[in-house]
């Protein structure tokens, strides 16, 4: 019997836990540095997200500060702020950019500087072979972080270094824009709402481009980039050059009554601009249910009939023959109800230049004298949208206003004063006057509704009878429809982003 083979087995099996051990260990220290390795990639891949978003919301702060103070009736507009810094009353050229420059810590932000640690070289890539190089130095104005208040906080702004503006056109963009017509010229682009036209100050707004350059502490760089222009407010139709409300059922019926010792006020439909004539008086408003023949002869009944040749001669327009004073029977449904003209109102008051008095609408309605208007800087070349939260009497004022003019409640009109552009009397609806002197007009459109009544309460579906009416020695030479005034003094909303990418570097 042999009884030695076991023994020798087990010599042979000697040490083998001690060889599993090693490789036990060995695979632990493998699996624990690529561990170490893959959290190591991780806390970078962190780290290159967090700056990645740093300067990306850097630079977008940048451009919504600008889009914002862009706005003339932000506080922090560079109109408020840095008076002369955009052109007023021109375009804003390709080639001549202004800058608004976030410096920190005293650093010196010159982006026209080719050799500075900022410099713009965007410019020269995308206008290369339209313009020269930067103007230097170019315009430049202080971000709101480097302004009182913001400039006593223990912290700094958002770290973008220097915001653009400039004016584009198809050929900087390299974009065959509206109209369509296959060439790519260096002609300026206006958006009018709706397409982008050239060169239309009257249809449309300047398209602004605006690109923000933010740099982080670490080196880590963003360059974003928007095209913006200023979105008209849909407003009523102006389908006459004076247009009342009314309806069958509402609050009370609509008046007009004309100066009727004055033989040379007119309400004139045919277009001061040469554009196709309106209406001279017309009557919106819901008459389903009734009749507005009676609404509208009360109109024309206001019209003096002696003479004979005011009715013939005074109130032309595109209906014949004069007086021409109609029922607008294909007026928009939308524009109708108290509920649906006062939303525009909110929407103009929300974007107006100047509200007057600033603050909440309270009734009784506080009066507002036209001496408010003297400060406010319009001109033909900067007209306004200037909203009453009241009563407005320009009395004695004698000036010229220009733009879009929102009344609340009644307006006191004087013949010696002129208004180019839009009134809206919306709320009261009511027109009358004081004084009788001299004989200036209101050169645009006139637009008449009662949505509230006398206590401030908004009116229920149907709208009230507007009423315009003046005393019988009242001069002044009435109303003139005028397409360009009316182009002119079109209200805007806030700028509207036409366009963003980000710009590779």
């Amino acid at each position: 019997m042999n009884v030695s083979r076991p023994k020798r087995r087990d010599k042979r099996e000697a040490g083998i836990a001690l060889l599993i051990a090693i490789f036990i260990l060995l695979l632990i220290g493998v699996v624990a540095i690529a561990l170490i390795v893959s959290s190591g990639t991780e806390s970078a891949l962190a780290g290159n997200y967090r700056s990645s978003t740093s300067v990306y919301y850097a630079a977008v702060a940048g451009l919504e500060e600008v889009r914002a103070r862009l706005r003339s009736n932000n506080p922090n507009s560079f109109n408020n702020t840095a008076p002369g810094f955009l052109p007023a009353g021109v375009p804003l050229g390709l080639c001549t950019p202004v800058y608004v420059v976030n410096p920190v810590g005293g650093e010196a932000i010159t982006p026209w500087n080719a050799g500075s640690a900022y410099a713009d070289n965007e410019f020269g890539q995308e206008f290369a072979g339209i313009c020269g190089a930067i103007p230097s130095p170019s315009p430049t104005t202080q971000s709101i972080w480097n302004r009182n208040p913001l400039n006593g906080l223990p912290f700094s702004g958002p770290l973008y270094k220097w915001v653009r503006i400039n004016g584009v056109s198809e050929r900087s963009l390299n974009l065959d824009a509206f109209p369509y017509d296959t060439s790519v010229d260096p002609t300026l682009v206006y958006y009018d709402g709706i397409n982008s036209r050239f060169n239309d100050t009257a249809t449309g707004s300047q398209v602004f481009e605006i690109t923000a350059l933010a740099v982080l502490p670490n080196g880590s760089q963003k360059l974003l980039q928007y095209l913006v222009a200023p979105a008209p407010i849909v407003l009523p139709p102006f389908l006459a050059a004076l247009t009342l409300s009314g309806s069958n059922g509402g609050g009370g019926a609509p008046a007009f009554q004309a100066p009727a010792n004055n033989t040379q006020y007119q309400v004139v439909g045919n277009d001061a601009c040469g554009g196709a004539p309106v209406y001279a008086i017309g009557l919106f408003g819901d008459y389903s249910g009734g009749s507005y023949a009676t609404d509208l002869n009360n109109l024309i009944n206001g019209i003096p009939a002696a003479p004979p040749s005011v009715r013939a001669n005074n109130y032309p327009g595109y209906g014949n023959p004069s007086p021409d004073v109609t029922y607008l029977t294909g007026y928009p449904a939308n524009f109708q109800t108290p509920a649906q003209l006062e939303a525009v109102v909110q929407m103009i008051s929300q974007n107006a230049d100047a509200v007057l008095p600033s603050g909440p609408v309270n009734y009784p309605l506080p009066n507002v004298s036209g001496s408010a208007l003297n400060s406010l800087g319009m001109s033909p070349t900067n007209p306004m949208t200037v909203v009453v939260n009241g009563n407005l009497d320009v009395t004695n004022w004698g000036g010229t206003g220009y733009g879009t003019l929102v009344v609340i409640g009644e307006f006191t009109y004087d013949p010696s004063a002129t208004w180019n552009g839009i009134l809206l009397v919306i709320g009261q609806g009511k027109i009358d006057n004081i004084d009788h002197g001299l004989f200036a007009q209101i050169n645009g459109a006139v637009f008449v509704a009662k949505t509230r009544d006398a206590a401030g309460n908004l009116m229920g579906a149907k709208i009230g009878g507007a009423n315009v009416s003046f005393d019988p020695p009242m001069q002044g030479n009435g109303i003139r429809y005028s397409s360009c005034w009316i182009a002119a003094a079109q209200p805007m909303s806030g700028y509207k982003v036409l366009s963003f990418h980000e710009i590779s570097q």
